[in-house]
């Protein structure tokens, strides 16, 4: 039997052999796996974060992980500690990602951007072409189509689940809801989706380090960049030729391609699993069924609730310190990297009572879902505005749906910034007419 110590030990030989491959210089795209300090935030119990990192918040909601390439790195799992680093400005974080992976004969598809992975004044520049497309008023107009989007999808649900055949949530519906929106809104064609359900959970899985997520990023960069080239001269009608004709002289092919891409990863991705992981809940707690079916304030509550229960962000784009800067009580050193635990941060008993339980009559409680500060999520109200139209109509469509396998035999991603589950069989159970 193994004894205890060689834990440690293990994990400080990983940390050692990853320092000394990178010695000449920090290069994510080398690093081929995570020292085991670095995945405990990424793993969970089912649907639940694992104990070691809530009993973290108890003792030290600010923790060293480890120090790695002459770098602190910690993890914040308070819920005050949280808001306090996303809402530090520019003078004290940098979420420049690119510092640390070498761009030295790399493609335009290749390069590290994004809004995530900027900072000011090139992340408030890009921010700035955005935000008009996503203002309430802008995102009304998408609701016909969402609408008709998720009808069509429990019209293909219900053909596969005839005669009582199981159904894969997650094929069917989850994401190919969230896939087709985001390429109705950017103004892309609706195909290969299966090849961009891949690519989507390789870009979070950090099984193999940084290697294949950088991998997979060059893929759907490529794709995106293209699809700019190809709108250039005749702008099409998503926002793809929105910011064409009115940015098309500040804005290169690469760039373009860069605020497009974090369009369309974000916005199907994340949607994704929260409509698959979302669906297991309202199969397993008929209240939720119930609740999405009875008026739009449930439908809210409901959709809220699931936001902050299952957080399907687990971590916050790293910080890394610009300066010494004390976080709660812990001082945090000048290039020291700082990883936010999200759904740690949504369970923090300070914001409200019984938070480990998905409760869909909580009243709605304060979350880190989508983040929070300069950085917040773009596309939340999109995002919303999707989970309320296509799990209320789900609700409403199939009031029996259940579950065909136990969660235990759930495929759940095992170290993925994006959690999610692989297939979710359910049964449909009988059909209601669709409402007016």
């Amino acid at each position: 039997m193994a004894t205890p110590v060689l834990g440690p030990v293990k994990q400080r030989a990983g940390v050692w052999l990853l320092n000394r491959t990178m010695r000449n210089g920090i290069d994510l795209r080398k690093l081929r796996f995570l020292p085991d300090a670095f995945t405990v935030p990424l793993k969970r119990d089912g649907l639940d974060p694992l104990p070691t990192v809530m009993r973290m918040q108890t003792d030290a909601p600010v923790k060293k992980l480890a120090d790695l390439f002459g770098r602190g790195v910690w993890l914040v799992t308070g819920y005050d500690e949280a808001r306090q680093v996303l809402a530090g400005g520019a003078e004290v974080w940098s979420n420049d990602l690119g510092q640390f992976v070498s761009q030295e004969g790399r493609s335009a598809e290749e390069q590290i951007g994004g809004l995530g992975m900027t900072d000011p004044p090139l992340h408030t520049q890009l921010r700035r072409y955005l935000t008009p497309e996503f203002t309430m008023r802008r995102l009304a107009r998408l609701q016909p189509g969402i609408e008709a989007i998720v009808a069509q999808r429990l019209d293909a649900m219900e053909a596969a689940g005839a005669n009582g055949r199981a159904v894969d949530m997650v094929a069917e519906f989850a994401f190919a809801v969230p896939f087709d929106v985001i390429c109705d809104l950017l103004g892309l064609p609706v195909n290969d989706r299966a090849r961009f359900l891949e690519l989507g959970v390789a870009r979070f899985d950090l099984s193999e380090g940084g290697a294949g997520v950088f991998g997979a990023a060059a893929h759907t960069r490529e794709f995106l960049i293209n699809a700019v080239r190809e709108q250039r001269d005749n702008p099409g009608d998503g926002l793809i030729g929105a910011l064409l004709k009115a940015h098309g002289d500040e804005l290169d092919d690469v760039t373009l391609g860069g605020i497009a891409d974090g369009v369309f990863l974000g916005g199907y991705e994340t949607s994704a699993s929260m409509l698959a992981l979302g669906t297991y809940l309202i199969a397993t707690t008929p209240k939720a069924g119930e609740m999405l079916r009875s008026d739009p304030e449930s439908v809210d509550k409901v959709v809220e609730e699931l936001l902050r229960h299952l957080c399907v962000v687990q971590l916050a784009f790293l910080r890394f310190a610009k300066r010494d800067v004390v976080v709660g009580d812990v001082l945090v050193k000048e290039g020291d990297a700082v990883a936010v635990s999200l759904m740690a941060a949504n369970r923090d008993p300070s914001l409200g009572e019984g938070l480990g339980e998905f409760d869909p009559t909580r009243e709605p409680t304060r979350h880190l879902a989508f983040g929070w500060g300069m950085h917040r999520c773009v596309g939340a109200e999109l995002a919303r505005m999707e989970l309320r139209t296509a799990l209320r109509m789900l609700a409403e469509r199939f009031p029996d749906l259940r579950m065909a396998a136990d969660i235990d035999d759930l495929d759940f991603r095992k170290l993925s910034i994006v959690y999610g589950v692989e297939s979710l069989p359910v049964h449909l159970g009988e059909r209601q007419p669709a409402s007016a």
